[in-house]
């Protein structure tokens, strides 16, 4: 009896271990994103483009542009944390005025990851933000929010890979 409660207790102390990592999550479960990318949104080409992860950060950029003038620059860093990654976003209008107080910029925690999709939530709790590779040359950014108690996505920005 006292053997399968100890087998037992082991088990369970392993399990937790692994959920915790598996919910810490790193920036490798983010590098799908590496690339130049290109869209629409609002009527004008969106375009954004992420470099490859090194040490603690990926780094990625969008500009969008309506009537061949840009309306909107963002500036996208994911660092890694010991609690798992984050995102930062910063947003400046034509001009580079930030939009975001000088030392302040938009928090998202890393919530879980699956094959080339992450999940990410504002710190406020107010939005969830889906990464998703679909196929090859596809990327898209799903933005969520609380609708009768569940959370509903639709897709923002539709990006397919520049060659």
């Amino acid at each position: 009896m006292k053997k399968s409660i100890l087998s037992l207790l082991v088990t369970l102390s392993l399990l937790a271990t692994l959920t915790a990592q598996a919910q810490t999550g790193s920036l490798s479960d983010v590098a799908f994103m590496e690339g130049r990318w290109r869209g629409t949104f609002n009527g004008g080409p969106i375009e954004a483009a992420w470099i490859a992860p090194v040490g603690d950060n990926l780094s990625g950029f969008m500009r969008m542009m309506k009537d061949n003038k840009v309306t909107m620059y963002e500036m996208l860093i994911f660092e890694q944390t010991e609690q798992g990654p984050i995102v930062l976003v910063k947003h400046f209008k034509p001009g580079l005025i930030g939009q975001e107080e000088k030392d302040k910029s938009d928090r998202y925690k890393f919530i879980e990851a699956g094959k080339e999709k992450a999940l990410f939530e504002k710190e406020d709790g107010s939005i969830r933000i889906i990464y998703e590779k679909r196929g090859n040359d596809q990327l898209v950014i799903q933005r969520g929010q609380q609708k009768e108690g569940k959370w509903a996505f639709a897709d923002l920005f539709v990006f397919n890979r520049v060659k």
